[in-house]
């Protein structure tokens, strides 16, 4: 197959400048620590009520996200089936985006004492957020021939990041200045306000650009959902035959859990055990989006050079130093380091996962339906880590120890991928 035109690959790309500033300026910066900060103010406690049940409010953040995650990893194999076989991934991609766009601009209405309000909110801006990357990331393979696949998603990863940037240093000078007026908490949930509406703009921008998808089954034969469990069937069938693709997903699914984990809930350990205020917090993730535009370019390179299970061994015993030296900060110095550290490998592990996968996979035009086995292997790795270190701070009191499971969740994942590279190597031989 050939690359698509350039005007189809920067309209791809452009979604993730679209939707990657709810990803990185809510869920990573803003929001967590807004959740915290304000349940905090209002109830005069980090034990926070909610449905009547009681919670330390990060650990109550930690599990709300995983409870999305769960939730989407449920709903998008049976959805992106019918999408392949239905030919309509783009009208998926936009319920999504819509979604989550306006679960985002309604969080602008979250004061701290309505917590389920906010929660659902942001329950339900995530399972948007992660219900679009389902039907996005399946284009990869229809528009970018395999050798183009990884400078392709880096560029996809690099809009996103550079797109964040732009919109998190709004938000930083509306908290820093309070401009207009602004007083109080109402800089941060105008942020809120403004992700929505650039999520929602310009991910119209890039559906105008993204081609529409065929039908995979031309006569329908029973209904969807019953189409549906047939597409996975089949894809699960063909997975089941290929040993590095499921050697693959199962190391991905092990290193996701701490990768994810990293990036939702670090700026609540900055903030919870290091006393770190808001507005460096905010710089700190500015810093990280910085790197990780260029991490992401630079390890794609190294995949060209290398090989992509090699590369990415590399990055997950980089992940491996990054867990100790977190288990072991101290200051808002080596927050700061660290923080550099963690953006010089995380959007080039997230393009690197994505792009591999695309290799690895069969030629076929069930690629929604294939990538939703890649997007559900990822979310459950966030429901299982999320929640494991929401837990294990409820259960001992400190963050620290829940880094310490993260460290063996990227143990398990090198050995899978490790087995992934031997297999493939064994295979080359074998054929050649």
């Amino acid at each position: 197959m050939q690359t698509a035109s350039k005007k189809v690959i920067n309209g791809w790309a452009m979604y993730d400048w679209a939707n990657s500033v709810y990803n990185l300026v809510i869920t990573t910066t803003f929001f967590p620590i807004y959740f915290t900060e304000v349940t905090k103010d209002h109830f005069k406690s980090e034990i926070i009520p909610f449905f009547g049940m009681k919670f330390v409010n990060s650990a109550l953040y930690d599990y709300a996200s995983a409870a999305a995650y769960l939730l989407i990893a449920l709903l998008s194999p049976i959805l992106s089936s019918i999408a392949d076989t239905r030919g309509n991934k783009k009208n998926f991609l936009f319920s999504f985006t819509l979604l989550g766009s306006v679960a985002c601009s309604a969080l602008f209405l979250f004061y701290g004492d309505n917590v389920e309000y906010g929660t659902i909110c942001f329950l339900l801006a995530t399972v948007g957020y992660c219900g679009g990357l389902v039907f996005y990331n399946s284009y990869l393979p229809e528009i970018a021939a395999p050798d183009d696949r990884d400078r392709v998603s880096a560029k996809g990863f690099a809009l996103g990041y550079i797109g964040s940037v732009i919109l998190q240093l709004i938000g930083f000078v509306l908290v820093a200045v309070h401009p207009f007026g602004l007083t109080g908490a109402t800089p941060v949930r105008v942020t809120f306000l403004l992700v929505g509406i650039w999520w929602l703009g310009f991910a119209l921008f890039s559906l105008s650009r993204l081609p529409a998808s065929k039908a995979t089954v031309q006569t329908h034969y029973g209904g969807a959902f019953k189409e549906g469990f047939s597409e996975l069937r089949k894809v699960y069938a063909q997975v089941k035959l290929m040993p590095v693709l499921k050697r693959f997903l199962r190391g991905f699914f092990f290193y996701s859990m701490g990768v994810q984990t990293v990036m939702l809930a670090a700026t609540l350990f900055g903030s919870k055990e290091l006393n770190l205020p808001s507005t460096n917090l905010i710089i700190a993730v500015v810093v990280i989006q910085l790197v990780a535009v260029l991490g992401a370019w630079g390890i794609a390179r190294l995949s060209g050079k290398f090989g992509n299970l090699r590369v990415l061994i590399g990055v997950i015993v980089f992940w491996l130093g990054i867990c100790v030296a977190g288990y072991r900060m101290q200051t808002a110095t080596d927050f700061y380091i660290l923080a550099v550290a963690v953006g010089i490998v995380m959007g080039g592990v997230q393009s690197l996962s994505r792009s591999t996968y695309a290799k690895l996979m069969p030629e076929t035009e069930d690629t929604t339906s294939f990538f939703s086995y890649y997007d559900v292997t990822e979310k459950l790795a966030i429901v299982v880590g999320m929640f494991s270190f929401g837990y294990i701070e409820e259960l001992t009191g400190s963050m620290r120890n829940s880094v310490l499971a993260l460290m063996v969740f990227f143990a398990i994942g090198l050995g899978w991928i490790i087995s992934a590279l031997l297999k493939q190597q064994k295979e080359l031989r074998i054929k050649n």
